[in-house]
């Protein structure tokens, strides 16, 4: 009696796990399969209700995008954000005043470099395409081909070279991709605030699919100890579009001379 109790008992259990597993969500399908793609939806990084915000603009001079009825702006940051270091704040400032006496702000699209993290979600205009593999996950900005490579279930390194984009790895969680990120150098900005950072920033991104899989959402966790006082979230959202095949985009070509900061040119030719 006591072993078909037994027997019962794990018949019920593997049942149940089978049943576990068929309701469990699976992994975000994101790739470019048929050509599916995104483009960014917000021209800014947007706050996380509830949560401390990213860099905003400065209330005496608000951003205003292309696009709008108003004249078109340049970035001016909020360097009173209670969250910034006083270092960053001085940068930021500094930054600003230049700006508004006539230099072009910066941006890393504009200027052909590599945005970071989590600056990378700032890039607009032109979709993002994803490869995903059991190995690694690769996130392409159509724009200047700019990738960025994903490590799946494996531990940082002790001690990562600090490169434009740093060491990421990730992890699917039922229906999210999440991209842990260190090692970054400290050419980039977090956002298009030109909001700097050191060595030691750490990004969080968790990628999921809503609205029937027509919007693709990521939160974003920053945290940099020696830049913020403490960590903040932001979300962008993308829409899925079918674009096709990723196609060749140059951002140096036809771009020499447009802003005050340099486009990348080899110092001889590679054939």
């Amino acid at each position: 009696m006591l072993r078909k109790r037994t027997l019962l008992s794990i018949v019920s259990l593997v049942l149940s796990s089978a049943a576990f597993a068929a309701d469990a969500p699976s992994p975000p399908d994101l790739q470019a399969n048929g050509g599916t793609a995104w483009i960014a939806m917000n021209n800014d990084l947007a706050p996380v209700p509830g949560e401390t915000p990213p860099s905003t603009f400065d209330p005496a001079h608000p951003y205003v995008p292309n696009g709008r009825a108003a004249q078109a702006t340049f970035r001016i940051a909020d360097t009173a954000n209670p969250n910034l270091k006083p270092w960053a704040a001085a940068q930021m400032k500094k930054d600003n005043d230049a700006v508004l006496a006539g230099k072009n702000a910066f941006t890393a699209r504009s200027s052909c470099t590599p945005a970071g993290v989590p600056g990378f979600s700032s890039y607009i205009v032109e979709p993002i395409y994803f490869i995903q593999t059991p190995k690694d996950v690769r996130l392409i900005f159509a724009g200047n081909q700019e990738v960025r490579r994903v490590r799946m279930n494996v531990e940082h390194s002790k001690n990562p070279r600090p490169s434009w984009y740093g060491e990421s790895v990730g992890r699917y969680e039922g229906d999210t991709l999440v991209v842990d990120t260190i090692g970054m150098n400290t050419k980039t900005y977090v956002d298009n605030y030109r909001t700097p950072h050191t060595e030691k920033l750490h990004v969080v991104e968790r990628y999921r699919l809503t609205d029937n899989g027509r919007v693709l959402e990521t939160k974003i966790t920053v945290d940099d100890p020696n830049t913020f006082n403490k960590p903040w979230s932001a979300l962008q959202r993308y829409r899925r579009v079918e674009e096709g095949p990723l196609t060749e985009v140059v951002c140096a070509e036809n771009n020499f001379g447009l802003f005050d900061w340099p486009v990348p040119v080899a110092n001889r030719p590679d054939f």
